[in-house]
């Protein structure tokens, strides 16, 4: 397969983002849409280069040059869209983050995709931010085991979205599970490792709390701490704050073991850096030996044409990368349906301790 023919679903601020990487990819192009909004599915197509509007996601399934799908709809709906494609044309499929949001669906999804022919990819792209990248490159190496992890996100509010949808738990699966599945993931593919137990606290201290939606008040968290312990013992934390979108580094995450500590340190979208500040700040790394002392400070810039194509420091386009060559028969997928349904479940555990002051046993 010289090119791979996309369907896209969901035309949205984070679908325009999919397509602007697509775009990117010599062996790729989204030829069909789909997006309840007809006047986004409009402007996606003509993003993508005049792609054909489909009516409805089984008028988009049944259009002729589609080699492959990607999910980018509201959470709530990726379930019943999965079905969808399984039942009526069966091709690779990569969704968003998170697969689901009720915790029954992980069972209904093992049975849909039990024998399935297809690659299915879950689209976790912090993974491939390259100083987290980095990072994951050389933690084993730099810390001699990790024994503690540290995963630090102050950002912005949650965006406006169609229909409001990101403010309510019911549609969202909880802030742990929405915004934080992408950091469970990272833990574990820092740690290789699985979790036994995890620990919460969080809330909604100042985001949304005026808004109203049909009479209903968001009950979205907007910070909050996670305590995970490991089957083979080491340790990691989230802390999600989620009204600083004042700082200079988005993410920061810190691995600390016998021999030292290594960082890797993220920007946020540069459209949100003030211009009076000059240029947005550089991704960094830093390796901290413990012997003989003295911090290693290395630069990762973004090929600046990945930062214009999407806020989240070129890590979709190298996510789309992998998955067009595994659809064009070369590699394998790196996040499985697996992978995803093991970081949903560690953010609904932290759901359930933030709600009820317990540790959850995994």
């Amino acid at each position: 397969m010289e090119t791979v023919n996309y369907g896209l679903i969901g035309c949205g601020m984070m679908g325009r983002e999919h397509i602007q990487n697509i775009n990117l990819l010599p062996h790729g192009q989204v030829s069909v849409v789909y997006d309840p909004v007809t006047e986004l599915a409009e402007e996606a197509a003509t993003l993508a280069g005049d792609a054909h509007v489909a009516g409805s996601l089984e008028d988009l399934l049944a259009h002729e040059k589609l080699d492959a799908v990607v999910i980018v709809s509201p959470n709530y709906l990726h379930v019943p869209q999965l079905q969808q494609i399984v039942a009526m044309r069966p091709l690779p499929i990569l969704c968003e983050k998170p697969l689901y949001t009720n915790p029954s669906d992980a069972a209904v999804l093992n049975r849909l995709f039990e024998g399935y022919a297809h690659p299915v990819w879950v689209a976790m792209e912090y993974r491939y931010m390259p100083p987290v990248a980095a990072l994951v490159a050389q933690a084993e190496q730099a810390t001699g085991g990790i024994k503690m992890l540290s995963i630090r996100e102050h950002r912005f509010p949650f965006l406006p979205k169609i229909g409001d949808w990101n403010r309510f738990n019911a549609k969202t699966g909880g802030t742990l599970v929405e915004k934080c599945c992408h950091f469970f993931d990272l833990m574990r593919l820092i740690l290789q490792d699985e979790p036994v137990r995890v620990m919460a606290s969080a809330g909604q201290a100042l985001n949304h709390i005026d808004e109203r939606y049909d009479g209903e008040a968001p009950d979205i968290w907007d910070n909050g701490y996670v305590i995970v312990d490991f089957a083979k013992g080491a340790r990691a934390m989230l802390e999600l704050c989620m009204f600083a979108e004042g700082s200079k580094y988005q993410e920061e995450i810190s691995a600390v073991g016998p021999d030292g500590k290594i960082e890797a340190l993220v920007p946020g979208p540069g459209r949100f850096w003030p211009q009076l500040l000059g240029d947005p700040p550089v991704p960094q790394m830093i390796i901290s030996p413990r012997s003989p002392k003295g911090p290693y400070v290395s630069e990762i810039p973004v090929d600046p044409a990945l930062l214009e194509a999407g806020d989240h420091n070129g890590s979709t386009f190298y996510q789309h990368q992998r998955f067009n060559a595994v659809v064009r028969g070369d590699g394998v997928v790196e996040v499985t349906l697996a992978d995803g349904a093991k970081a949903i479940a560690m953010g609904l555990a932290a759901q359930q301790s933030a709600r009820t002051g317990q540790a959850v046993l995994l």
